[in-house]
C-alpha cells in the first residue's frame, strides 16, 4: 500500500511540475501571432490616420474645410509645435522687399519676396489645396492659392500670374502650385508670402530664412506670451535691413520709418544677376566684370553647378 502511495504521488508531482512547462510553451507559441496581429492593427490604425489627414489637413486645428475664404481667424492655441521638416522654399529668391508688420498705417500680414513674372512659385510643405481664387485687378492678394498642410500651418501665395493647381488637389512639399506675378494690390513684381495658424497670421521671418534658403530649425513651437518678442527679433535678424538679410540692390526696397511713411531706398552693396537660358558662370561674371570663383564664394555653389533659367546669383 505504502508504494501504490508513493508511486501516485510522484505521478502528482510530474504532473504538477509539467503544467507550467506547458503554459510557457503555450504562450511562446502565441506570442508571434500577437505581434503579428499588433502590426496589422497598427497598420490599419495608419492608413486610417492618413485617410483622415488627407480628406482635411489639421483637422483637429479647423472646424471645417471651405474654399471661399482665404483666412477665418479662431482661437490659437497656448502653445503649438510646428514641424518644419520636409519643407522646400516657395522660391529660390533670396531677396525680401517687405517685412512682415506695420507698414504704411496698416498691418502687412506676410513677407514680400521679389520673384519675377513666371517664375515658378512651390509648395512649402506637403498638404492639400484650399482655395485658388483671383481677387480682381488692384484688389488684395490679386490671383492666390491658400494651403492647408499637415503640419497645422496654412500658408497664402498672393500676386500671382498663373495657378498651376485646383482647389481639394493634394501636393507635395516642393510641387509647382503657380507662376510669380504682379496681381492685385501689387507696385511690382513679387510673392506676397504668408504664414498662419487658426487663421492668424505669424511672422514667416520666425520659420523661413529666405537669404540661406533654409527653415530655421526643425521644428518651430508657438508661445502666446512670447511671440511678440519672437517675432520681432525674427524681423531684426532675417528681415529687410535685418543682419541676416540680403539687400536688393538695384530694386527698391520698402523701409518703415517711425511715422510708418514709404521710403524707397536703393542699395548698391550687394546685386543680383537672374540667370537667363544658356548663360553659364563664365558668361555671367564676363557680363558682371566680376570672377567665377566669387560668383560661387557669394551664393555657396560649386563652379560645376548646373544653372537655371530664373536663378537668382548674388555677385557683387
Amino acid at each position: 500500500m505504502k508504494k501504490f502511495l508513493k508511486k501516485v504521488f510522484a505521478i502528482a508531482m510530474v504532473s504538477i511540475a509539467t503544467v507550467p512547462v506547458q503554459g510557457q510553451d503555450l504562450l511562446a507559441r502565441q506570442a508571434p501571432i500577437d505581434r503579428k496581429m499588433k502590426a496589422v492593427d497598427s497598420v490599419a490604425l495608419n492608413r486610417l490616420i492618413q485617410f483622415e489627414q488627407m480628406a482635411s489637413p489639421a483637422a483637429d486645428l479647423y472646424m471645417d474645410w471651405e474654399n471661399f475664404y482665404a483666412h477665418r481667424e479662431t482661437a490659437l492655441p497656448d502653445t503649438f509645435k510646428i514641424d518644419l521638416r520636409g519643407f522646400c522654399m516657395p522660391t529660390d529668391s533670396r531677396v525680401l522687399t517687405s517685412n512682415f508688420g506695420a507698414r504704411w498705417g496698416r498691418q502687412h500680414k506676410g513677407l514680400d519676396i521679389k520673384v519675377y513674372i513666371g517664375d515658378t512659385i512651390r509648395a512649402a510643405f506637403s498638404g492639400k489645396v484650399r482655395v485658388v481664387r483671383n481677387e480682381g485687378a488692384r484688389k488684395g492678394y490679386g490671383k492666390f492659392v491658400v494651403i492647408r498642410h499637415y503640419n497645422g500651418l496654412e500658408t497664402i501665395y498672393g500676386h500671382l500670374s498663373e495657378w498651376l493647381v485646383e482647389e481639394n488637389q493634394d501636393v507635395r512639399a516642393g510641387d509647382p502650385i503657380a507662376l510669380g506675378g504682379n496681381t492685385g494690390r501689387s507696385t511690382g513684381s513679387h510673392l506676397h508670402f504668408e504664414t498662419r495658424l487658426c487663421g492668424v497670421a505669424l511672422n514667416p521671418a520666425l520659420m523661413f530664412d529666405f537669404r540661406n534658403q533654409d527653415v530655421t530649425g526643425d521644428f518651430y513651437t508657438f508661445r502666446r506670451a512670447t511671440y511678440p518678442h519672437e517675432s520681432a527679433q525674427a524681423t531684426r535678424l532675417r528681415g529687410v535691413g535685418g543682419s541676416a538679410s540680403a539687400n536688393v540692390g538695384e530694386d527698391q526696397l520698402y523701409s518703415q520709418n517711425t511715422s510708418n511713411k514709404r521710403s524707397t531706398v536703393a542699395s548698391r552693396s550687394s546685386r543680383f544677376h537672374k540667370v537667363q537660358r544658356g548663360e553659364t558662370l563664365t558668361s555671367i561674371a564676363r557680363k558682371r566684370n566680376t570672377t567665377v570663383a566669387a560668383i560661387c564664394k557669394l551664393n555657396r555653389i560649386s563652379k560645376t553647378m548646373k544653372l537655371r533659367p530664373g536663378q537668382i546669383l548674388k555677385y557683387n
